[in-house]
């Protein structure tokens, strides 16, 4: 999978997921819901983006 960035998040959450190491959408895949939800400034909306973003590129969160 080439590299794919992050779909417009906002900047608190771009920050978060930065702080796990996270600038590409094929590194949440090592990651869990419950695991964003707990980063500050990482909320439901986010959340949903991503998930949306990773499912169109036949991907998803580690449950």
């Amino acid at each position: 999978m080439p590299d794919v960035e992050l779909p417009s998040i906002g900047a608190p959450a771009t920050r978060a997921l930065a702080s796990i190491g996270v600038t590409r959408l094929d590194q949440l895949v090592d990651h869990s819901e419950d695991e964003l939800l707990a980063l500050h400034g990482f909320g439901p909306s986010a959340l949903r983006i991503l998930n949306e973003a990773l499912g169109s590129e036949g991907l998803s969160l580690r449950s």
